[in-house]
């Protein structure tokens, strides 16, 4: 089944604040150390927009959101209001079947027509399958820093890469 790309609705907020808390609660993956409620994660949700820099997507199969990904703000100053960084997280059971791939060419496309130059990626390293995505999708590592985040009882490396937007 092909899954169907739309925009967030605040109706997916429990689904995806369940598909985030898996990877806050078992993989590096992101540096959250808590899980979150669905009201403490409502701020984030309503950052995003139906239109402009900061969009919010999802893919659905059947009744089912099993992933998503978006745009936010890099960071506050001004001059860096051309640049996105993007966020892709899949249900665990729907990795592995190019769902990631049509959600961020969804996304890319939807933001075609905006001010905006480049989008940044953040990925823990140890994370081939995110990498690999990244780079199928037109990103390319810009930057390596070591022991960014300490989680698990270790520290991570953080891949930093890019993609140029039209």
């Amino acid at each position: 089944m092909e899954p169907v790309i739309r925009p967030a609705e605040l109706a997916d907020l429990p689904r995806l604040v369940e598909i985030y808390n898996h990877y806050v609660l078992h993989t590096p993956i992101t540096f959250d150390l808590e899980p979150y409620t669905i009201e403490a994660r409502r701020p984030w949700f309503d950052q995003f927009a139906r239109d402009g820099r900061y969009r919010l997507l999802v893919a659905e199969e059947g009744p089912s959101v099993v992933g998503y990904a978006g745009t936010v703000r890099h960071r506050p100053k001004a001059a860096y209001d051309t640049s996105v960084e993007t966020t892709i997280y899949l249900a665990p059971e729907a990795t592995g079947r190019g769902i990631g791939q049509r959600l961020y060419q969804a996304l890319f496309k939807a933001l075609e027509g905006e001010d905006l130059h480049r989008a940044l990626a953040g990925i823990t390293e140890g994370n081939p399958a995110s990498l690999e995505l990244h780079r199928r999708v037109g990103f390319r590592q810009v930057a390596h820093f070591t022991e960014q985040g300490r989680k698990f009882g270790r520290y991570w490396d953080v891949i930093w890469m890019e993609r140029p937007l039209p």
